[in-house]
């Protein structure tokens, strides 16, 4: 089956064969886009449905394409997720593109959600609360990044400490302590969401380290980052390769 087939089937299964509204319109651009994304990409990868999904919606947070976030929610619940899945894949961005940006996401796939009567006030997913955060934070970073998290932390002045506070009880202790998603696939969005980002190479860098250790190896890596290839562009992709080459041998 070539990829014209591949993803004609792939629109079917997961849109019911809706057209893109660019078909009207771009029929040629459209057409190109269908068979990267549904036909050529998705034939290739071999990460599991809805993570390639929750990349692609994490992508769009950082894009601010607030139409591929919807599209893409949708598609990942055709693909087997819940509105957790959803939700936490946007959520996973928010220390890294800001809350606007993830605010305008989750707007974004709750209309999809609602357009299935499944946006329901999410919560359950949180596992820390304000006396522990900290303390939580700090050892999910040190599952990632091992014991050198507290030289780090040892090391910065006192006027920036406080930034290494957010920083351990934000991002690590409000997120990735939260339930609804393994470490590992956290770990592996913050690796799409600073591809996307570019112009980020040190933080990307800790974070392909950060994905070896978790089990994240090359072949799943190369994966992810062949999904956030179409929407992210070739510089932001090829910089990436060449640390995940340097990384990752």
């Amino acid at each position: 089956m070539g990829r014209i087939d591949i993803a004609a089937e792939n629109v079917r299964r997961l849109y019911g064969g809706a057209e893109s509204p660019l078909s009207a319109t771009d029929p040629e651009f459209a057409a190109i886009k269908e068979r990267l994304v549904y036909g050529e990409v998705y034939a290739h990868v071999k990460l599991p449905a809805v993570l390639r999904e929750q990349i692609i919606i994490a992508v769009a947070a950082v894009n601010g394409t607030g139409e591929e976030a919807e599209a893409h929610a949708l598609a990942a619940l055709a693909a087997g997720a819940g509105p957790a899945e959803i939700k936490e894949a946007v959520y996973q961005c928010a220390p890294y593109i800001g809350l606007g940006r993830a605010s305008a996401a989750l707007r974004a796939v709750n209309r999809a959600l609602a357009s299935r009567g499944l946006c329901e006030p999410y919560t359950g997913g949180a596992e820390t609360g304000e006396d522990d955060r900290l303390e939580k934070g700090i050892a999910a970073q040190k599952r990632i990044f091992g014991e050198g998290i507290d030289a780090m932390r040892a090391a910065a002045s006192e006027d920036t400490r406080h930034i290494q506070d957010i920083l351990s009880a934000w991002c690590f202790g409000d997120f990735y302590t939260r339930g609804g998603m393994a470490l590992e696939q956290r770990e592996l969005l913050t690796f799409c969401v600073l591809c996307a980002l570019g112009g980020c190479e040190p933080q990307l860098r800790s974070h392909i380290s950060g994905n070896l250790a978790v089990g994240n190896g090359r072949g799943v890596l190369l994966d992810a980052l062949t999904v956030c290839l179409p929407y992210i562009g070739f510089p932001r992709t090829l910089n990436a390769l060449n640390l995940i080459n340097e990384l990752a041998k």
